[in-house]
């Protein structure tokens, strides 16, 4: 299938399509009538192997023939999931969404649903190109890929859905900040403050929590606010000693003779319990 085929296997689809092209002593393709449902599949192969990435149109339509013609058979079954595939090679996610869907739909037990249900997740996956685009892809992506590790855990695609998982959720943390950053530079601390909040209190385990931790002790200190500056600081203090935003935050702390110590009873002062002091109560 689409994840990997013998040499065996390819030299037998080699032969396959000489002898479709062969067939009748001219260069036109007979009927696909006459051929079984394995040959047409395996032509469905062969134009995977030699086309365009790109343009899969042809592979597609010896897929969907498959399908048509013997729609009972388990080479209907397996053209289908390779419909899926060859569309998303092409960057069609949508068709690949659809495809992989009615292979869900249609064959729900089958020991390929995992891949279907792991290529729909790739298809919203695969869409996240950059920061500044709409998060729903993102979020769909969240979601897809949360069903394949909770429902397939000992597959090989529950691995590669962890990673793309993780970096996702990065993602996400990743437009807060960017937001985050622009109220900040515009002197909109409040909206600012409300961004970065939300970076450490819903994606801490991301790489961007030390920079929302920094950002938060200058726009604290913009505002006046100097306990919640402190309390920041003192939580990147003891969670990112390493980071580059801890030393930033400590000069620019102990510059106006401010500790790094929590102080108050603020949200971060909560956060400063909970996750250092292990106080959840």
């Amino acid at each position: 299938m689409a994840r990997g085929r013998s040499a065996a296997q390819l030299v037998g689809s080699l032969v396959l399509v000489a002898t479709l092209a062969a067939c009748g002593g001219s260069n036109k393709e007979p009927p696909l009538e006459s051929f079984t449902a394995e040959e047409i599949y395996k032509r469905g192969e062969y134009e995977l192997e030699v086309g365009s990435p790109r343009r899969p149109e042809e592979a597609l339509r010896y897929f969907s023939e498959v399908e048509r013609l013997y729609p009972y058979s388990q080479w209907a079954k397996r053209a289908l999931i390779m419909q899926a595939f060859a569309q998303h090679r092409a960057k069609d996610y949508e068709a690949s969404r659809a495809s992989a869907q009615r292979f869900i739909d249609t064959y729900p037990g089958d020991e390929d649903a995992a891949y279907a249900k792991y290529l729909l997740a790739l298809s919203y996956y695969d869409q996240i190109d950059e920061i500044g685009r709409d998060q729903g892809l993102t979020f769909q992506a969240l979601q897809a890929l949360r069903a394949v590790i909770e429902e397939y855990p000992d597959s090989e695609y529950a691995r590669s859905s962890i990673l793309k998982f993780d970096l996702a959720f990065d993602h996400l943390a990743a437009k807060e900040m960017e937001i985050g950053r622009y109220y900040l530079k515009k002197g909109h601390y409040t909206a600012a403050i409300n961004r970065f909040r939300v970076v450490v209190e819903d994606f801490q385990t991301t790489t961007h929590t030390p920079e929302a931790l920094h950002r938060l002790v200058e726009a604290y200190l913009a505002l006046g606010l100097t306990d919640e500056a402190q309390t920041a600081g003192a939580i990147l203090g003891h969670n990112f000693q390493a980071s580059p935003f801890y030393q930033d935050s400590y000069k620019l702390l102990t510059g106006r003779g401010l500790a790094l110590e929590a102080k108050g009873d603020s949200w971060l002062a909560k956060v400063y319990r909970q996750v250092i002091k292990g106080q959840w109560l």
